[in-house]
């Protein structure tokens, strides 16, 4: 069985600065800056949180099924990479007269940054329907347009999949009626720690009364691990610590990946969030959402030295 992955699909697109920001922009001016600044490097990552969770979810071995929107002005380059991948494109929509979502990030020497976010073809994620789609088992709802969002929550719901929902950085685009229904809806909640804090503002509601609702709610925090709010309590997962700390981008996605691969498989929470963990770390050790590339043999090598026991 399969696991329908709803989400974003984007182009990452990253700048330098070789200054910094601050020398170059006036204080009594900011009423009318035009400013330009050299970027002599700049790469394109794939990314987006659909495509960064299928590619995790991929590399343990799991069935991904993205459902997601593509700008026909720019879609090649995505699609090509999926095939690539072996990544299924049976529920990507690839839309007339539209770019693909893209993000524009600069950042000067001293890690300050100035983005930009196109949504594009994102916005109309809603094309796509969640309730009909065969042979899915569990599904998340990951990042998306607000529609898309919402409708693929319900979508999921009248079929019977269960799924994760992963409200991230679609938590201000959602209004805390929205945010309440589709929680109820949901199987599963997962945040990390700053999101849970912003949820609960938006709901209302605590971590507990979010878990009186669902199976269970997964906060990551980092550095410091994660927790998983459950029926037999409150279970701390280690962070997994990595070789080199490279780029922290796509981190949640990886760990969301594992997720998944756990619930699919029933390997029970302490296993599945172990394994959730391993993921971020393995892709915290690369730059970019969609560059490391263990083997399944590498995974399950790195897990039991991790934490002295086989993940099977």
């Amino acid at each position: 069985m399969a696991t329908l992955i709803c989400g974003s699909l984007a182009y990452d697109n990253i700048m330098t600065f070789q200054g910094r920001f601050g020398d170059h922009i006036l204080p009594d001016q900011v009423h009318m800056l035009n400013i330009s600044f050299l970027v002599p490097t700049m790469r394109r990552n794939f990314g987006g949180c659909a495509g960064n969770i299928a590619y995790a979810l991929k590399l343990l071995g799991g069935d991904p099924k993205i459902m997601a929107t593509l700008g026909a002005a720019d879609s090649q380059l995505y699609t090509d990479r999926l095939d690539a991948l072996g990544l299924s494109k049976e529920y990507v929509r690839v839309l007339p007269d539209q770019h693909s979502a893209q993000c524009f990030i600069t950042t000067d020497l001293a890690n300050n940054q100035i983005t930009a976010f196109h949504p594009g073809a994102m916005m109309e994620s809603h094309l796509n329907r969640a309730d009909e789609t065969r042979g899915i088992s569990l599904g998340i709802v990951a990042p998306d347009g607000a529609q898309g969002m919402r409708e693929h929550a319900e979508g999921m719901a009248r079929a019977g999949v269960p799924f994760v929902f992963d409200p991230g950085q679609g938590l201000p685009i959602l209004e805390s009626a929205e945010l309440c229904r589709m929680i109820e809806l949901a199987t599963y909640v997962a945040v990390n720690d700053y999101e849970a804090k912003l949820l609960s503002n938006k709901t209302g509601w605590s971590i507990e009364d979010i878990k009186s609702r669902v199976d269970a709610v997964v906060v990551t925090r980092g550095e410091h691990g994660a927790q998983i709010y459950h029926e037999d309590g409150v279970l701390e997962i280690p962070c997994v610590e990595a070789r080199q700390v490279v780029d922290p981008t796509g981190c949640g996605d990886a760990f969301r990946g594992g997720l998944l691969y756990g619930i699919e498989n029933k390997l029970g929470w302490e296993k599945t969030g172990r394994l959730a963990s391993l993921m971020g770390s393995l892709k915290i050790e690369h730059q970019g959402p969609q560059t490391y590339a263990p083997t399944r043999v590498e995974i399950e090598e790195r897990f039991k030295q991790a934490f002295g026991s086989s993940l099977f």
